[in-house]
């Protein structure tokens, strides 16, 4: 049986994946056959089923055409050597991630060098990883050499300097903010430290701007070079039989605390979580306003095993369907999952996947496991997150980037009243969820229809066009 957390309620939340040691085939007894076996007939896919059926894209395709002035500035901005921005990013892999997309536009916007960026460590994952740890640090100047220098250190003319520290960034600020807030103090002192970049950034930038995200986020972070041959090797290892579904499983107990819902396994876990809520009612991250009730309504909570099971079983997922599980190790362990791997009794980890051995070096730090997960996620014919989050959001842009490889967004506001419908026949049930779902899967989405969209998440058409739309 899968092993649980046994948590330290002194201390911020566990959320590491690595915290615990799971052996292979330990998540469930009665597993199939190793997938590495490819000889055996366990596990097979029926690749025919409509559940694998790719969508067509429209015919955008990535397309980063920067402006006549956005190329010439940046001749003018590589070549500066008066104007450093350091940054220190916080939280865990994707949510660092997402700040160093801003940090390089930040740069950009005002035409300075970027030191590369600080990884804070983290308290909760414990994490002490580097930049150059995650990602290839020579491509990522490389690509970028054009739009933004970006240098490992600060050079010798301005290593005694005091950088200006700037802690108070308002949400969602423009870049017209950014210059009059900073511009004139950066030119002044040479260097200007930022940190807590989340979401600090306005998602509505200039089309040049937008592309630079774009290119940051889709081209520039790439993984190093050790994180990336295990995540191909695992993939590799989830198709070797045909196509995969990756999940990104939002069930771990800091997730049902900070959103305001229950887990509803037993009673006693449910009390679990409302008394750590009462307890740090702080964590609860929005709408505390809002019961359990009328948030699982909204569709503001995860989905549980059994929610995940019926809305896949409704969008046509064979029994066979292999499952690749992403995320940290949700509350009630083996128990949490039981309807899920009931049905879909193809089900696996990292450590389900590799050899001996294999996951040592990246054992202890939860970035390098993400990057994996999130590896093995991007490269999956289908993909689904329990409750969006940035890891979700990054996979989703990441892979209709890449050439619209589905995924599945469960349209949980408009769908779960019909799971508490006992009355509704199954075949019934299964025709609505197909009807909410068809669509979200089915094209492209503009990010143009609503503002303050992420263009990572939705990329058209400011960083994709199609015949109609080149710029």
């Amino acid at each position: 049986m899968l092993r649980t957390y046994d948590f330290d309620h002194s201390r911020p939340f566990s959320r590491n994946p690595c915290a615990v040691s799971i052996e292979k085939g330990e998540i469930l007894k009665g597993l199939s056959s190793s997938l590495l076996s490819v000889d055996g007939k366990e596990g097979g896919m029926d690749e025919e089923s409509g559940f694998w059926k790719q969508p067509d894209g429209m015919g955008y395709r990535p397309c980063l055409d920067f402006s006549e002035r956005y190329r010439r500035e940046g001749d003018e901005i590589v070549n500066d050597r008066t104007k450093y921005l350091m940054v220190v990013v916080s939280g865990g892999m994707n949510q660092q991630r997402n700040q160093i997309v801003d940090a390089v536009v930040i740069a950009r916007i005002l035409g300075a060098a970027l030191v590369v960026p600080i990884l804070q460590v983290n308290v909760i994952w414990g994490d002490e990883s580097e930049f150059s740890d995650i990602f290839d640090l020579d491509h990522f100047k490389n690509v970028l050499a054009n739009d933004v220098r970006i240098v490992s250190s600060l050079p010798s003319t301005h290593l005694m300097t005091r950088p200006v520290e700037e802690k108070s960034t308002p949400l969602h600020v423009s870049p017209e903010w950014i210059r009059s807030r900073y511009l004139r103090r950066l030119r002044r002192d040479g260097v200007l430290l930022l940190r807590g970049l989340d979401s600090r950034l306005s998602k509505d930038l200039p089309s040049d701007l937008q592309k630079l995200r774009c290119k940051v986020a889709f081209h520039a972070l790439r993984f190093a070079l050790h994180i990336s041959e295990i995540g191909n090797k695992l993939s590799e290892r989830m198709r070797n039989k045909g196509p995969y579904l990756a999940l990104h499983l939002r069930m771990e107990k800091d997730v049902w605390v900070r959103t305001g819902c229950l887990p509803g396994l037993t009673p006693d876990y449910d009390e679990m979580i409302n008394s750590e809520r009462k307890e740090r009612p702080k964590l609860l991250t929005s709408r505390s306003n809002m019961t359990y009730h009328y948030r699982k309504l909204a569709g503001l909570c995860p989905l549980t095993a059994l929610e995940i099971t019926r809305l896949l079983k409704a969008l046509g997922a064979p029994k066979s369907t292999r499952i690749y599980w992403a995320g940290g190790i949700p509350l009630g362990g083996a128990d949490a999952l039981l309807p899920l791997v009931k049905e879909f009794p193809h089900f696996y980890g990292k450590e389900d996947l590799a050899l001996p051995g294999e996951l040592e070096p990246f054992s202890e730090k939860a970035s390098l496991m993400a990057a994996i997960d999130y590896i093995v996620s991007e490269q999956s014919d289908v993909f689904m997150a329990s409750h969006g989050g940035n890891m979700g959001h990054a996979i989703q842009g990441h892979r209709a980037y890449a050439g619209h490889k589905k995924t599945i967004i469960p349209n949980k506001r408009h769908m779960l009243r019909y799971f508490v419908d006992s009355s509704l026949p199954e075949a019934e049930f299964d025709k609505i969820i197909l009807d909410l779902h068809k669509d979200s899967f089915g094209q492209p989405e503009i990010r143009t229809s609503k503002s303050g969209r992420d263009v990572t998440k939705y990329p058209i058409p400011e960083c994709m066009c199609n015949s109609t739309n080149v710029v």
